[in-house]
């Protein structure tokens, strides 16, 4: 896989199935290759029932590292937090050690050196370079992946792999900065409903204009409806 290639279901259990499929495969091969499997997860609602799904596939639990993408500075137990998805869907009977899971640190009064210490997290596991084995990354109504929103400090960070965001929507968020998401071995991109026709047609023409058209695009798959990719097709 070389450029960002597009796989487009019916619907969006049809794209849930096949990125579920596509996680399972990677952890494998990331498990027969080094003898783990790290990956992060993005928030949203699109991801749940892929996670949901992935109780139905060959997944080495034991072996496999959840990180995440980003997460909202909230109360532990919030609505608007990502790590109640992942708790929900990963940590159940015969899935993923709760030790295994790395939530970001949100709740401290150091924010910024909550961030750095995430980093470290990030490649006591990962290695000295942090590389994930595979991102899994949403898309914005406004074109914003993980929580690389427009017109944030953020988008500029090219020293750190973790960072805290401006006021956004309510939250600060913490996030993984660009050199953190480009340096994985594999992005896994998800994008169900008309609503993200536009920003998802910018994206496959790699507009810079929006942050997620700055992420990398080798070894990256779009997994989508047929809703959003109407633009396209």
């Amino acid at each position: 896989m070389s450029d960002l290639r597009f796989e487009i279901a019916p619907d969006a259990q049809g794209t849930a199935h096949a990125a579920a499929a596509f996680v399972a495969h990677a952890a494998s091969a990331a498990v027969s290759a080094r003898g783990v499997f790290t990956v992060a997860f993005s928030g949203g609602s699109t991801p749940a029932a892929m996670l949901a799904l992935l109780g139905e596939v060959d997944v080495p639990w034991a072996k496999m590292h959840v990180f995440q993408v980003d997460e909202r500075v909230a109360p532990a137990g919030d609505a608007a937090r990502n790590l109640n998805m992942l708790e929900t869907g990963l940590l159940l009977p015969d899935r993923l050690p709760v030790t295994n899971l790395h939530p970001m640190p949100v709740l401290g009064a150091d924010l910024d050196a909550a961030a750095l210490a995430y980093a470290d997290e990030l490649r006591a596991c990962c290695g000295a370079e942090a590389v994930l084995d595979l991102v899994h990354l949403g898309l914005g109504d406004d074109g914003h992946t993980a929580s690389l929103v427009p017109a944030d400090a953020c988008l500029a960070i090219s020293d750190r792999d973790v960072a805290m965001t401006a006021m956004y929507r309510g939250h600060r968020r913490m996030t993984l900065t660009y050199p953190a998401l480009n340096r994985a071995r594999t992005r896994l991109w998800l994008a169900n409903g008309a609503d993200k026709a536009a920003m998802l047609t910018r994206l496959r023409d790699a507009d810079a204009g929006i942050p997620a058209g700055r992420v990398e695009r080798s070894n990256s798959v779009v997994f989508c409806d047929r809703a959003a990719a109407n633009a396209m097709i």
